[in-house]
């Protein structure tokens, strides 16, 4: 059994229980093992400069578009950043996409082992910045778009548009004070395409190219 908000009651309904926080799994209630997303939490040790971050989540990007995936970005409300991948669902499984972000983490780490970490152990953190890949398992969660987080000041998750991270001051810019403000801002939801169905799925040459078998376990 899982939580299933179905409308704006719904939410309204979590607030009135006091949930702030909300965290989603990667794929639609009506479909659950049928991931649709791949969700790269870039999730840096407090001593890591929040410019280096920035430069990372640009870079997952380009990493990302040499596999011909097209990617989005988020605030986190915290620390880091989420670059999020829309996938056609029914093309992979969990355990596909778990392995491909899992293979996509280790290069970066493979190439600068003294500035990134894919496992989740604080003391090797120190100072890096952790790949975490682990939030594409089934039944693993995100926070999800909009969700406050339960932090001084309530912060929210938001996104972005890739042309904002470059002045982005840091993931917790956007609160329940000014998120509105924002939207009212905005003529266009910087995620609104990514909603609309996509064509783009773990292909077998985008999963042979980071060594990922299709039959991958």
């Amino acid at each position: 059994p899982f939580v299933v908000i179905e409308d704006e009651r719904g939410l309204v309904g979590l607030a009135q229980a006091g949930m702030l926080e909300l965290h989603v799994w990667g794929s639609t209630a009506r479909r659950p093992d049928a991931p649709d997303r791949v969700v790269f939490d870039l999730d840096p040790d407090p001593a890591v400069p929040w410019a280096r971050v920035k430069e990372t989540a640009a870079a997952v990007r380009a990493r990302l578009e040499a596999l011909e995936l097209e990617s989005y970005l988020k605030t986190t409300g915290g620390k880091g950043l989420h670059v999020v991948v829309p996938l056609a669902a029914g093309k992979q499984d969990w355990a596909q996409v778990k392995a491909f972000s899992h293979a996509v983490a280790l290069e970066f780490v493979d190439a600068a082992p003294e500035l990134f970490i894919a496992t989740a152990s604080k003391a090797g953190r120190r100072g890096k910045i952790f790949l975490d890949y682990l939030r594409n398992g089934r039944g693993a969660t995100s926070v999800a778009p909009y969700s406050l987080r339960a932090r001084p000041g309530a912060p929210a998750s938001v996104p972005i548009r890739w042309d904002e991270l470059a002045r982005l001051p840091g993931s917790d810019k956007y609160t329940l004070a000014n998120l509105a403000a924002r939207l009212r801002r905005m003529r266009k939801d910087p995620w609104q395409d990514m909603v609309e169905p996509t064509r783009q799925f773990l292909r077998a040459a985008v999963l042979r190219a980071v060594g990922v078998k299709r039959g991958a376990k």
